[in-house]
């Protein structure tokens, strides 16, 4: 824990600022401290069972209704031919689970995958799962948090995404994503994960409804949590892609820019003190912005992906998937060393 860290006050002062080139030299410099001059990455693949959710929530354009045309599930094959493909993608190091809440598929359909997966790759790291899904296999079976996870871990599980987590303020819960799991129940699945040694990530997705100071106040939180449990690895911020969605629609947002999004990554990476990594997630942020970003505070480009739908669905422009060799370069550019993670996390 740093001993002058940010108060909700100061860091608020700070954002209404607006003086970017501070705030990039600041949060360069806490970065430099905790990882050098490396910049991580990773050759992973996203894996998105179903599009078919019982949440429905506005702020997401990729769910549907079961009777939606555009729905699918992947089914054992489906999922098999993905797992060949992946097995010919050299140094992947990760596979990584994100779908929607299925209204129907039984938790044993996802313990299988994750089995699936271990037995195909014995040897990458699966992350699975948001705390949004772990809480809907809570309602589906009646089983507790621990309970839910113990059974993935034994299944071959190693860590959750973060997503979910959006902005804790209940106020804005209500509006965006009423029926997902609360601010609470998305730390209580945290806290839970850390006890039981799974590595995990937090987030925040900003841009739409919430306020300067909710922000903070949900930077604040996971920064308790934090000191807390020490188990996150890493932050991401998600700016809100309004296209295609409800939300946008409603309130007509417009997606924010570049000057906003490397302001709250910056002020996040000193916000956030006790946290080692930030990823500059490329699809979300755009490669030109994740390159730039680097100067901001970031760490972490993520990784190749291979395909992502979540996102593309709301509005990303960006390809679902990049090279090795072009995220190096994007990283050399910048005059700092392209590191990248296998299947244990190299710091």
């Amino acid at each position: 824990m740093e001993k002058n860290r940010l108060s909700k006050a100061e860091a608020l002062e700070l954002y209404n600022r607006n003086d970017l080139l501070s705030l990039a030299r600041a949060a360069r410099a806490v970065k430099e401290k905790k990882s050098g001059n490396k910049i991580f990455y990773r050759i992973n693949r996203h894996i998105n069972l179903t599009n078919i959710c019982s949440s429905n929530c506005p702020l997401c354009a990729f769910q549907c209704r079961a009777d939606d045309r555009r729905g699918y599930t992947l089914e054992r094959d489906d999922i098999a031919k993905i797992l060949d493909d992946a097995r010919s993608v050299e140094n992947l190091s990760e596979i990584h689970i994100v779908s929607a809440l299925h209204p129907s598929k039984p938790f044993d359909y996802y313990v299988d995958v994750i089995r699936q997966v271990r037995a195909a790759l014995p040897m990458v790291e699966i992350q699975a799962f948001t705390p949004v899904e772990i809480i809907n296999f809570v309602k589906l079976t009646g089983l507790s948090i621990e309970e839910i996870l113990r059974t993935l871990i034994d299944a071959g599980l190693d860590g959750l995404p973060g997503g979910g987590a959006e902005i804790f303020s209940s106020r804005v819960r209500q509006i965006i994503c009423p029926k997902k799991a609360t601010a609470d129940e998305w730390i209580e699945v945290m806290r839970t994960a850390h006890r039981l040694k799974l590595k995990t990530n937090a987030s925040m997705m900003y841009g739409h409804v919430e306020t300067v100071e909710e922000r903070i106040d949900h930077l604040i939180r996971l920064r308790e949590l934090q000191d807390e449990t020490g188990g996150f690895q890493s932050m991401l911020m998600f700016p809100f892609h309004p296209a295609n969605t409800e939300l946008g629609k409603k309130f007509d947002i417009k997606a924010v820019g570049a000057w906003e999004n490397l302001k709250m990554l910056a002020l996040a990476r000193l916000i956030l003190d006790n946290f080692d990594h930030f990823k500059a997630f490329w699809i979300m942020l755009t490669l030109p912005i994740a390159q730039l970003a680097l100067a901001f505070g970031a760490d972490d480009l993520d990784g190749t992906l291979g395909e992502e739908k979540i996102i593309r669905a709301a509005g990303s422009t960006e390809g679902t998937s990049i090279d090795r060799s072009t995220l190096e370069k994007l990283i050399r550019e910048t005059g700092y060393e392209p590191m990248m993670r296998g299947a244990v996390a190299c710091d």
